[in-house]
């Protein structure tokens, strides 16, 4: 169907509706299949049937869902059919790592093959929308929502926005094995005050721009179907009423077409955030800012009658959102087949078997080597005895993380899972020494006596999947104390101890477990085949080469931290009292963004741009050479980074403009080449316009953020096109 014929027949529709049918296209209803929200609610039948529902979310299962759609379809006046979403955030049935771990691996191939199988399985369970991907640039770990963002970074947040709304919605909406995407929480949600779920955010205009909104921006442009407010305010004005920002820059500026979906009840919570008296005005602001469906709120089912009574909404303005929601069960082509993600196929067996292999491949690339002392790993294969102890080492359900939506912990894998398939099993000494949160000496001793008797303690630690994702806050990231009394009495016996950490969230360590560590991953949540994943690991099957997307602080008290800061007039010295440092702890990160290890070794040269000068409207070419000076074939992320040393405004002492990876076999050396245009350079200056400055330019290259680890060059920067200027 062309543009026209779909536009005269959504015009056709909205003639033939009455306001009850118009309200109820943008009332969004929760099933009580899963618990996303406040509170638990019945599927409400007969408001489906009358016409007062126009999707629903937490409804799953090909059968179930066409009896719904049957309602919607035969049962309702003008037959209108629904359209189904899920929280499919990092898998449906097959569970990958979770996005913070699965960004590490700095692939947009991979992150686009995981979202694809999640589209195609959330597409057999009959949903047409997924309510990803979180695109939240997050810089607290004690925000538990940290989780399911892509890190700390812009640049890295746009390149993961593409892939995954790309991927999501595969360029045709009505084929089926595609899922809209919804990017969300539009914007600066991880900005919450003290990283406290739900509290408030205040952000300056030049760090909305520069950091916040470029992976929306991204996620736009790369075709998403739907955008998700915030459940914040920034500055006062709660998102789902923010029109500057929702209409003015995302609609008119952008050219975003597409739906605004509430958060669940994010309208009717314009009240608790006081600048609604009643659910009439909360209709009527968050309609008037833009946002298409009210999802569990029923603001607008209840509201918009009066709004529309009191003058504070026109026919006019509701007719405009529910054309938006009919073009989009349009693009979804309902209207041609209702049903058509109601077939209930199934996959078959060796689909199913490509699949648990990609999240076995996108679980060990997501896992991060931290620290190798001695090359303690990789370990060979059904070598020696492993005591095994700790609460995570056989924990199936923890392993999936949080919102993982049909993820079974019955065809989950822990790594004792996986290390049973590599040691004999006599081998394997388990205890597990402790909770997540508890312990006593029968447990701890128990631990301690299967290390004793073992060449080799594999210690796992770290946070159980509830303590990360939305209402995970937590005060202090560290370790629990009972897991910390447990790793003191292991490492107290002097065994070689690969200590592994699990959770959703950069974890704040204690300098003692660092130390006595031989070697330390971080596992984050790796999904379903977790065990397997880290069993490759750990025995060298893969060589690891993920990275951090995120730093990791020395202390609660260096949060927020990330790498892009900007310099201060007194740069931290130790030898100056009057300088910005701490006095209880250092200044730099426990391990810096981008930081990670492999079971080779990387030497890299100098960037060599390909030019001196670069001009308004040029790109240029930086290479550099990398040799793999190791004994095994290993593959490496290099980062381009950039800096203005010189500008009107202070500006970040590191900003990524790119990244890169190489495979290359022992001995081997190879060329990675960047390209970096001169629009790349431009910054919100003094009056909040973009600007490009003219001056010197640092280029530079490393293996992470560490900036005493990077290769350098400079460029001059020309603004004028005129080369003799």
């Amino acid at each position: 169907m062309n543009g026209t014929d779909r536009a005269a027949r959504i015009e056709a529709l909205l003639a033939e509706m009455n306001l009850d049918e118009k309200i109820g296209q943008l009332n969004m209803v929760s099933a009580d299949l899963s618990v996303s929200g406040p509170g638990r609610r019945a599927l409400p039948l007969a408001d489906i049937s009358a016409g007062l529902v126009g999707s629903v979310l937490n409804w799953w299962g090909a059968r179930d869902t066409r009896e719904i759609q049957r309602r919607a379809v035969e049962e309702t006046r003008l037959g209108i059919p629904l359209f189904f979403g899920f929280d499919v955030i990092h898998g449906q049935r097959t569970i990958f790592p979770i996005p913070l771990a699965e960004a590490g691996a700095f692939d947009t191939t991979l992150w686009e093959r995981t979202a694809r199988v999640a589209a195609q399985e959330a597409a057999e369970d009959g949903l047409h929308l997924t309510f990803a991907p979180m695109l939240d640039v997050a810089r607290d770990p004690r925000w538990g929502r940290i989780a399911e963002t892509p890190g700390e970074d812009a640049f890295l947040g746009a390149a993961f926005a593409d892939a995954k709304v790309r991927a999501f919605q595969n360029g045709d909406l009505s084929r089926n094995g595609n899922l809209a995407a919804t990017a969300k929480h539009f914007v600066a949600y991880g900005l919450v005050n003290a990283g406290r779920e739900y509290a408030q955010v205040d952000v300056s205009e030049r760090a909305l721009r520069d950091v916040y909104l470029p992976p929306f921006r991204a996620a736009v442009e790369a075709g998403a179907a739907a955008i998700m407010p915030a459940f914040t305010d920034i500055a006062g004005l709660p998102m789902h009423a923010h029109r500057e920002l929702l209409f003015s820059l995302v609609r008119e500026r952008w050219g975003f077409e597409g739906v605004f979906i509430s958060d669940y009840s994010g309208i009717a919570e314009l009240v608790n955030h006081g600048v609604a008296a009643d659910l009439v005005e909360a209709a009527a602001l968050a309609l008037k800012a833009g946002v298409d469906i009210d999802m569990m709120g029923f603001a607008y089912l209840k509201g918009l009658p009066g709004a529309l009574e009191r003058g504070l909404v026109s026919m006019a303005e509701i007719d405009v959102c529910v054309r938006r929601v009919l073009g989009l069960k349009f693009a979804l082509g309902l209207f041609d087949d209702p049903y058509r993600a109601c077939a209930g196929d199934v996959p078959d067996f060796a689909t199913r078997a490509l699949r648990r292999a990609l999240a076995r491949e996108s679980g060990a690339r997501s896992i991060v080597l931290l620290k190798n002392r001695h090359d303690i790993l990789p370990h060979d294969a059904g070598h020696g005895t492993l005591a095994v102890v700790g609460p995570l080492a056989d924990a199936r359900h923890d392993m999936l993380g949080p919102w993982c939506a049909l993820g079974d912990q019955d065809e989950s894998f822990a790594l004792l899972d996986g290390l049973y398939g590599r040691w004999p099993r006599e081998w394997i000494l388990h205890a597990p020494g402790a909770t997540i949160d508890t312990t006593d000496e029968t447990m701890i001793e128990s631990a301690c006596a299967a290390a004793r008797g073992a060449d080799c303690v594999i210690l796992c630690l770290g946070e159980s999947r509830s303590m990360s994702g939305e209402a995970g806050s937590r005060a202090d990231p560290s370790l629990p104390a009972a897991q910390l009394a447990l790793a003191k009495a292991v490492m107290a016996l002097e065994k070689p101890v690969v200590a592994i950490l699990f959770g959703g969230r950069p974890l704040i360590l204690p300098d003692w477990l660092v130390e006595a560590s031989d070697a330390l991953i971080a596992a984050w949540f790796p999904g379903s085949e977790a065990g397997h994943a880290l069993a490759d690991i750990l025995t060298g099957v893969c060589n690891p080469s993920a990275r951090l997307a995120a730093t990791w602080p020395m202390a609660a008290g260096q949060i927020p931290i990330w790498f892009g800061q900007r310099p201060t007039g007194r740069p931290a010295d130790a030898k100056e009292m009057y300088s910005s440092k701490y006095i209880d702890a250092p200044v730099e990160p426990r391990f810096a963004f981008g930081e990670g290890l492999s079971y080779t070794n990387f030497l890299l040269g100098d960037p060599q741009p390909d030019r001196a000068v670069l001009q308004r409207g040029e790109t240029m070419s930086i290479s550099v050479c990398i040799t793999n000076a190791g004994s095994r074939r290993g593959r490496q992320t290099l980062f381009l980074f950039t800096r203005d040393p010189v500008a009107s405004l202070s500006r970040p002492l590191l900003e990524l403009k790119g990244f890169r990876q190489i495979d290359l076999d022992a001995g081997e050396t190879g060329t990675v080449t960047f390209e970096l245009a001169a629009d790349d350079l431009a910054f919100t200056g003094c009056d909040l316009s973009s600007v490009l400055e003219d001056g010197c330019i640092e280029i530079h290259i490393g293996f992470s953020a560490r900036r005493t680890s990077l290769r350098s060059a400079a460029i001059e920067l020309k603004t004028s096109t005129d080369a003799t200027a």
